[in-house]
């Protein structure tokens, strides 16, 4: 038999939490084993029962979806986390992930989208939902003053990291550049016609060459590179 997902939704609205516990509960495979208001709630649970993901909102009253991934990370590391978001939250999302959460996905994202989700971040993958990915890159870039003539070549230039400083393939370029707009392996792999087998590999190699922790550092890194590129 295989493993239940054990789960924990973390909403100070209860008409979503119970909204989707319903919904949630209908999957032979999950099930919602506790619910709470705060991320102090979230932690206390995941430490006291054998909690494999937390559906943890953004926005909360007393300990918010930051507060709640750093405590659950601290206390259960183990415990996968998967932030619930909006369009306003950028700048929380980023500090979330630095505290560990696995990825973040839209609150009006559909009920399967949300299913797959759950799953793919049990299996160990980092969900970056496409839309807000590339709202990010603009929070990670450091403004400058720009000079006439620093515009006038962004303006020109394709924006692309100096490859060349790094040892990575055009193969494993096209890998990171996929990852950073949010795609799961398995998109990436029909994009660029591989089997996801030989994206999985793609991956444990470049975190490697780059001595990152995760998909979600890579994605940071890329958008950073393209950044530094420009200057």
């Amino acid at each position: 038999m295989n493993h239940l997902i054990r789960l924990v939704i973390c909403d100070d609205d209860l008409f979503i939490r119970e909204s989707l516990k319903l919904i949630i509960n209908l999957q032979p495979d999950i099930e919602v084993v506790g619910t709470c208001g705060n991320g102090r709630e979230a932690a206390d649970l995941a430490a006291a029962a054998d909690v494999d993901l937390i559906l943890m909102d953004m926005r909360m009253p007393e300990y918010d979806g930051v507060a709640g991934t750093r405590l659950v990370k601290c206390e259960s590391p183990s415990t996968r986390v998967l932030i619930l978001t909006t369009f306003d939250d950028e700048q929380y999302i980023i500090d979330a992930l630095r505290y560990g959460a696995s990825g973040y996905l839209l609150k009006n994202s559909p009920p399967d989208r949300l299913m797959d989700s759950i799953r793919s971040v049990h299996a160990g993958n980092v969900l970056m939902d496409p839309v807000i990915a590339l709202k990010l890159t603009q929070l990670l870039q450091t403004p400058k003053q720009p000079d006439p003539d620093a515009v006038k070549s962004v303006a020109t230039s394709t924006s692309e990291p100096d490859w060349g400083r790094f040892d990575l393939t055009p193969s494993e370029q096209g890998v990171i550049k996929h990852i950073a707009n949010g795609m799961t392996n398995k998109e990436v792999a029909s994009a660029l016609f591989l089997s996801e087998g030989t994206v999985k590999n793609y991956v444990t190699d470049i975190l490697s060459k780059l001595a990152l922790r995760d998909r979600t550092q890579l994605a940071i890194w890329y958008w950073k590179q393209r950044d530094h590129s420009l200057h």
